[in-house]
Parts: C-alpha cells; structure tokens; sequence
C-alpha cells in the first residue's frame, strides 16, 4: 500500500544509483589520480593512469563485442594487468572469471565451456597449459575464444604467445572509455569463481555487484583500514576475486603492491621496500614468516597487520605472529560469501588476558561482517539454532547482501545450499556465550571413533604447539574396532627432528586420549595454490 512518502518520491538518476565497486576507481582517480596506485617490479602507475589503462581495457573488450552477461576468463598471477581486469570487466557490466593459475588444462577448459567465455587474458608464463586448454576446448566443445597475451616485464622464464594480440597492443589501440560506470542494476553478476570440485565437477560461484561493494567496504570497517594503506599482493586475486580487496584498495586510495611470487623471502623485502602496512594471506603463508630467519625481517620497525582465513589458524600461528609483531586480524568465509564474511573482532579488554587466552578469542571465526544481515549456528535438520553455550554443535550459516546470487546452472546445488532461508556452509561449529562462532570443523572433516566426535582441528592445534611441527592435517582412516581413528601428516620446520612418539607423547598431554592419532606420518601435505590443506586428497589413500 502507497503512502504519501512513495507520492512523487521515486528514484531517479540525482538520487539513486545501483552500487557497484567500480564507482571506487573512478572516485579515486578523480580525486587523488596523482597517487600510486600500482608498484610491480620497475612499473609504476598512479591511480590516474590505472583508471585509463582499465578504461582502455573496457573499450578494447567492448569493441570485440562484450556486454553485459558475456564472460571475460583472465589467467594471470599478481600484476597491474589482473588489478585492471577487476576495473575493466565490471565496468562494461560483464562477468570476470578469474581462473586458478595452478590448475590443469582439462579443467580449465570446462571451466571456460561451462561459464561460456568469449575472451581469455593470460600470462605468457602459462603458455603451455593455456595453447592446451584451448585446443581442448576446441575438440571437446567445439569453442573458440579470442586470447590475449600478457608478457609481464617481472617474468623471467620461458614463455610463449598463445594468443592474437599482445596486451599492451590490444589496450594500446583504444581511446579510454569515459566513465567507468558499471551495471544498471546492482543484482547483475560480476563474477564467477569455481570452487575447487573435490567431489564432482566444481561449481560457478556467481556474485554480483551489491555484494561486491558492500563486502569491499565492510572490509575497510572490519580493519578500520586508513586511507592510502600499502597493500601488499600475498594472496592470489584469482582466489574470491583476492576477498575483493582489488575494489577495498581503490575505495582507500591505496597502493597495490604486486607480488608474483609469493615466499616468505620475497614478502618480508617487499613489505621493507615499500613500506607495506597491510597483506592477506592463509595461515601457510603466516606460518612462513613466523619461521624466516630474523635478518629477513630487520629495518621492519612499523605496525605490519596481516588478515588470516582459508582454514581455521592453529593457535601456534597466531601467537607466532605475535611475537615477531605483526598484527593479526582473524576473518572467516567461503567464495559464496565473497571470501570472508565474518571476524573475530578484538575487544580492548581482550589485551589484559594472559597471551594463551588472546591466542584462543582470536582464533575463532567470530562475528559477522558489519554489512553482512546475518550469521548463526543451527541444527541444519531442523533449523533451531543451537543455544550460546560453545557446546553444542551447528553449522554456520549466513544470509544477506554478501551471500552469492547462487551456483551457475546448477539449480539444485543452489536450492540445496539456502535451503530454509540460509546459506549452509558445511562448516561444524559452536556459539560461544558471547555469540562470537568457533568453527569445529568440517562436516566431512569430523572423525567418529567408538561413537565419539573427534575434531581434527582440535588434533591438529595439539600438534602445532609442538615447536618442530611446521605444518600438519589430520584424517579419519578406517579402524577395525573403533570404526575411525585419527592419522596426521606432519611437514617439520628445516633442521628440527623429531620422531612420531615423541609427537603422539606430546599430544597425550594435551588431548583426551580417544583423541589421540594413532599414527603419525611425515611426508609433504598437500595444498591449494592459496596454501589451503587438501584433505580429501589424504583421505582418498584410506
């Protein structure tokens, strides 16, 4: 029913406009075009610069025909021309699809067909696996794609074109758009992403733009993030669109440092160099700074602060990471959230606890975002949420404006995951009595010996406070009599030597002793390109 307030109050184009993250480029390059906006290797642009190259991107893309709903696939690690194509692709109200620089070309040339690209950017570093996705999609699927080929000035290896034209020619030949003005309507997609496809084919997480801004600010009110911060380039931007800090980075009018290869040597003289304030990164990546040789770090006499997600941080990372100063700010979330979507906000008078206790509250997932409607933990049978009482268990789940529009062609993944009115993320957990949420694992993760719940991150924190344990996962294998028992696979820091007693001793003083692995095996765990463990490939071999 209309009331007077809806009477000749309609919006229009002085009042309202669809929110969308490429609003962010265009306000600071009109305002502060004159500051840095990109440092990679000898390359630097101001923000000025950026926003035209991006804007010469978006009038190459659209004169080979791209508009709104076509897919633009880009393959390239962390450089100006993958920061440009999170301002370009968004801009003509096309869709990005980052893909996972890591992956073989099979499934990168599925996951082209299935998203339909029409143009793919990539690195010339990839050239191999590229020229063979493309012949693959031409065999299998009968597609063709028009490719695009950077060669990136920090790239020093073996590289070849694959494609028609190269970057700077194709970019070169166009006038920049004059607005960089992004979609009619902010539900409209702005990318899919794939999820890593454990089990089946991956899924295409598509987003839109008003979960793309929304999440991009809340990540500035989550870090009470300063303007110009230095933002150092640790995780990849094929990952959730980088947590959609491409979109924070020019909201603040910061400088995007690029990093293309990430160790822990080459972020420490980064962060030196350019005197970077902020980086994201999965707890590997901390782990890595924590155990680097003290001269890496010397002349780093500023507040450093890291954001950790990926897989809940072992509590020995986050007091690590105390100790050599940086400060941590722990977020949790899925690429159906846009990366993270939840925090373990730090209360002040959280700093006059004991330093074990400041390791456990900030190692929960906490809270939600500020612009995210909702987060809890609920029985996913019945949808009761589970009481306050950090005992009983859940699964976390979210609902709002930072929730994907839902999963490419696949009507029945989507029905199935917002089923009773609630993203369901797969992730056990409990609310503890100040609501703030602590993830108990995975669903698939959780291990039942003799009728018992065994947590494998609880197993796995055990392990980590042992000082010679770098890395390590713990698995269910099957057990004659208690039907599960837990095996960890442990990676040891450089020169430490210890052997499975000693660790299984170690976690007998900790752990209740059903608790306890009955096995210990030292050999490389393996991970994602992000540093995220792949269990499932350590429970296939039982």
């Amino acid at each position: 029913m209309n009331s007077m307030y809806d009477t000749h109050l309609s919006p229009n184009a002085a009042n309202f406009t669809a929110l969308s993250p490429v609003s962010f480029v265009e306000r600071t390059a009109e305002i502060f075009g004159d500051l840095p906006a990109v440092i990679h290797g000898q390359r630097r642009y101001t923000w000025r610069q950026t926003r035209d190259r991006s804007a010469q991107l978006a009038a190459a893309l659209k004169a080979l025909g791209i508009a709104r709903g076509d897919t633009v696939s880009v393959m390239l690690p962390n450089t100006p021309e993958m920061v440009e194509a999170h301002y370009a692709v968004p801009a003509l109200n096309a869709v990005l699809n980052t893909l996972n620089t890591r992956l073989d070309a099979a499934l990168l040339a599925w996951q082209m067909h299935h998203c339909e690209a029409k143009v793919l950017i990539a690195d010339s570093e990839f050239s191999l696996t590229v020229k063979e996705a493309i012949r693959i999609l031409k065999l299998t699927h009968g597609r063709d794609i028009f490719v695009v080929d950077v060669h990136d000035s920090e790239f020093t290896g073996e590289g070849a074109s694959v494609g028609v034209i190269n970057y700077e020619a194709f970019i070169a030949a166009q006038q920049p758009m004059t607005t960089l003005c992004g979609p009619v309507d902010e539900w409209d997609a702005i990318a899919v992403s794939y999820t890593s496809g454990t089990t089946g084919d991956p899924k295409g997480v598509v987003t839109h733009h008003r979960g793309a801004y929304l999440n991009a600010v809340s990540n500035v009110a989550t870090w009470t993030m300063p303007l110009f911060p230095k933002y150092l380039w640790t995780l990849p931007m094929f990952h959730c669109n980088g947590w959609c800090f491409p979109w924070t980075v020019a909201m603040q009018a910061g400088t995007h440092v690029c990093l293309r290869k990430v160790d822990g040597l080459n972020i420490l003289s980064s962060i030196r160099d350019h005197h970077v304030d902020h980086y994201c990164a999965a707890p590997i990546v901390h782990s890595q700074l924590i155990n680097a040789p003290d001269a890496w770090r010397d002349g780093i006499n500023w507040c450093v602060r890291g954001m950790v997600a990926g897989a809940a941080p072992p509590a020995a990372m986050i007091e690590g990471m105390a100790h050599i100063g940086f400060d941590i700010t722990h977020v949790y979330g899925l690429t159906e959230v846009y990366g993270p979507a939840s925090v373990a906000v730090q209360r002040d008078n959280w700093a006059l606890e004991p330093l074990a206790e400041q390791v456990r509250l900030n190692g929960r997932q906490g809270v939600r975002y500020v612009l995210q409607e909702g987060m809890t933990v609920r029985d996913p049978e019945t949808m009761v949420e589970c009481p306050a009482d950090g005992q009983t268990m859940g699964e976390i789940m979210f609902r709002g404006n930072i929730v994907m529009k839902g999963y490419l062609k696949n009507p029945l993944a989507t029905d199935a995951v917002f089923r009773g009115g609630w993203f369901h993320t797969g992730d056990l957990a409990v609310m503890e009595p100040d609501r703030y949420v602590k993830i108990k694992d995975r669903s698939k993760d959780i291990i039942i010996s003799g009728g018992e719940n065994i947590s494998s991150i609880e197993v796995e924190d055990a392990l980590y406070s042992h000082t010679a344990v770098m890395a390590c996962a713990v698995v269910a294998r099957p057990d004659a009599k208690w039907g599960e028992s837990a095996v960890a696979f442990v990676e040891l820091k450089p020169e430490r030597n210890v052997s499975a007693e000693d660790l299984i001793a170690h976690c007998r003083t900790l752990l209740a002793a059903y608790k306890v692995p009955k096995d210990v095996r030292f050999e490389d765990i393996p991970k994602t390109s992000t540093g995220k463990i792949q269990k499932f490939q350590l429970r296939e071999r039982f």
